[in-house]
């Protein structure tokens, strides 16, 4: 068991077509009633390292954006069972988007196992047995809905890849991370708020794992959590959508656990710095890639992956982390990389991967 290997065959994904991150930024600008904030906002918006997130949906009629007259943000906030239908009919499609275009780089016959991780929405049955209807799998083809686990669930989705296939090494595992993260605008003028939802963006991402010796094996996971920050990061469930929490301390505070060098020994497995030449860190925001980076010290560039993404894509939750990795797929061989994503706990997640041989 101990000598079974799992590898990630290949990676792709996709973003619903409409752009709507200046749409937010000029949005956001006019709930902020005090002139020296609302001038703070757009001095974060433009350091943010975001230059687009994707939606969902879609302009009005008229090309308006979502909070236009018609549009689905216009007067009153529609209530969660509004925001949950439309999870309901394009969470699936935004999943088999990205299926499509796994597809395209490698055969996906033969799946025997679908692991599905979304924490933007609920619907019964689940996104997986809509993906899986949709996708003609076999009825026997055994299934998993990873829930509400935030931008850290990619880790858990492919770690529980790793673990069927190295259990049963003939298995083929479909991995699905897929996000609506537009479906959970605010009404507010909080600026703390404002800045956490300009981090987000809709999009999906979908991989391959095998014990095929092709793209990264998978290597050992691992976890630890930072104390006293359970309340940092949240989701709170209300009569108007998924109310998102994100602390301006985040930074600060995984900066300050990274200064400790037992949890930055955990928050890479105990693994050595100086071995790792690839860095796929979850692009939950740029302050947070610049304290991974301050805290290793790490050579300018190191973050290639995470930045890019963040700046085309901005923060997809448990899409981000598949995005950066498949950019690295593409790119030079990998020795030893490092998989980190830090979310809800505050927890700080991953794996390691290398170049197959």
């Amino acid at each position: 068991m101990s000598e079974r290997r799992a590898y990630i065959n290949a990676l792709a994904g996709v973003v619903p077509e409409h752009d709507v991150h200046r749409l937010f930024i000029d949005w956001a600008e006019g709930q902020v009633a005090d002139e020296r904030m609302r001038k703070l906002f757009l001095r974060m918006a433009d350091r943010s390292g975001i230059e687009h997130r994707w939606s969902v949906l879609p302009s009005t009629p008229e090309g308006g954006s979502q909070i236009s007259v018609g549009g689905f943000y216009h007067g009153a906030p529609p209530p969660t069972s509004r925001r949950m239908q439309v999870y309901a009919e394009e969470a699936p499609k935004l999943a088999l988007g990205a299926i499509a275009r796994l597809r395209e780089q490698i055969e996906l016959a033969g799946i025997t196992h679908l692991v599905v991780a979304s924490c933007t929405g609920f619907v019964a049955p689940g996104v997986d047995q809509v993906v899986a209807r949709r996708l003609g799998l076999a009825p026997s083809v055994e299934r998993l809905l990873v829930g509400f686990m935030g931008c850290y669930a990619a880790v858990a989705a492919l770690r529980s890849a790793r673990h069927i296939v190295r259990s049963e090494p003939g298995a083929r595992v479909l991995v699905v991370c897929v996000e609506l993260c537009s479906l959970h605008l605010q009404d507010t003028g909080e600026i703390e708020k404002l800045l956490a939802m300009l981090q987000f963006g809709d999009g999906a991402g979908a991989a391959l794992v095998t014990s095929d010796a092709t793209g990264f094996e998978l290597e050992a996971p691992f976890a630890t959590t930072l104390p006293d920050s359970d309340r940092l990061i949240r989701w709170d469930i209300t009569d108007k959508g998924f109310e998102m929490h994100l602390s301006g301390e985040v930074p600060q505070r995984i900066a300050q656990g990274l200064a400790d060098p037992e949890f930055a020994a955990a928050a890479l497995g105990g693994r050595d710095v100086e071995a790792i030449d690839g860095w796929a860190v979850h692009a939950g925001g740029r302050s947070i890639l610049d304290a991974v980076e301050t805290a290793y010290h790490l050579p300018q560039g190191a973050l290639w992956a995470s930045r890019e993404t963040l700046h085309d894509y901005g923060n997809m939750s448990s899409a981000t982390l598949m995005f950066a990795l498949g950019k690295m797929l593409k790119g030079p061989r990998i020795g030893q990389g490092i998989a980190l994503a830090f979310g809800p706990g505050l927890a700080a997640e991953g794996f390691g991967f290398r170049s197959a041989a």
